[in-house]
């Protein structure tokens, strides 16, 4: 499942850096400084892309003895690494428009107008099959990938606004307004996006019904009275799961391990993307007070 996260990120660091290649090329010859700033925050995303082929790479490593837990963390750090990224050219793409504004430049060629039409549609194609795949193996760095090829559609976009304002109006400034603008909304967009690797790297619970269906899946189990305390967070493409389940007082320290073992059994049967089931025995009176309230 995870080769699709490493193929789709192969696929965008050739088809960025061949259309930032092009961007380049199209905006010295045409003229166009929008569309020069464009070509480099599109390196940018060959340089997102590689980081996220690496941290996936580095995310489905197996265990070792230095790291116990697997090195799923890779995953959401490389996300955060595409968001910085994104920030970090969404800046230079802002300053570097307003020293554009304010100096003259030629008026950018027409062809220009059908260089960036193809780069919008190859690189919203682009974005579609990628996030599709990060939604496919639930990857925060797959799908902030997505969003930084979305964010180049969108940049390319406005140049392809503001290309034609120029034109029309004889002001070359009116691209370099247009680039400025489209940083603003990539800058709010990348800040936006880098809370959901930051969250994973802080444990955040995954959502609510997560918790219900293992506590209901557990529950299930002969000999477990109830549960205490039932935790999931998610570690790279896998989640972990911490429970705390009631059993009988006077069952023996077998029964008790008995019962962890099927409770931890029947947990990771219930859903692949879970991969570690700690589980820890309650007696049920130990839980009760003297009127038999908690």
């Amino acid at each position: 499942m995870v080769q699709r996260g490493l193929k789709s990120s192969l696929i965008g660091i050739g088809c960025n850096f061949v259309l930032a290649s092009f961007k380049c090329v199209a905006g010295v010859v045409g003229h166009s400084f929008a569309l020069i700033a464009d070509g480099i925050e599109s390196f940018s995303d060959v340089i997102s892309s590689s980081v996220v082929y690496f941290g996936l790479r580095f995310a489905i490593k197996p265990p070792d003895s230095e790291h116990p837990y697997g090195h799923g963390k890779a995953e959401p750090i490389a996300a955060v690494v595409v968001s910085l990224t994104l920030m970090v050219a969404a800046i230079l793409i802002a300053v570097e428009s307003i020293q554009l504004i304010r100096t003259p430049h030629p008026v950018p060629q027409a062809y220009t107008l059908w260089v960036l039409l193809a780069v919008v549609g190859a690189k919203v194609l682009l974005s579609r099959y990628v996030s599709s795949v990060g939604e496919g193996i639930d990857s925060s760095a797959v799908r902030n990938d997505a969003w930084h090829h979305l964010s180049d559609a969108i940049t390319s976009a406005f140049v392809f606004a503001g290309i034609s304002v120029a034109l029309w109006t004889k002001n070359p400034a009116a691209d370099d307004w247009a680039a400025l603008c489209a940083s603003g909304v990539i800058l709010f967009n990348a800040w936006r996006q880098i809370r959901i690797p930051f969250e994973e790297l802080l444990d955040r619970a995954p959502a609510p019904q997560w918790e219900q269906e293992i506590r209901a899946v557990a529950s299930s189990v002969p000999g477990v009275i109830g549960l205490e305390k039932c935790f999931v967070r998610k570690v790279g493409f896998n989640y972990y799961v911490d429970l705390h389940v009631v059993v009988n007082g006077n069952a023996t320290v077998r029964q008790g391990h008995n019962i962890a073992h099927q409770v931890e059994n029947t947990v990771l049967q219930s859903n692949p993307s879970i991969s570690h089931v700690l589980v820890h025995v309650e007696p049920e009176e130990e839980l009760l007070g003297p009127l038999g309230k908690r």
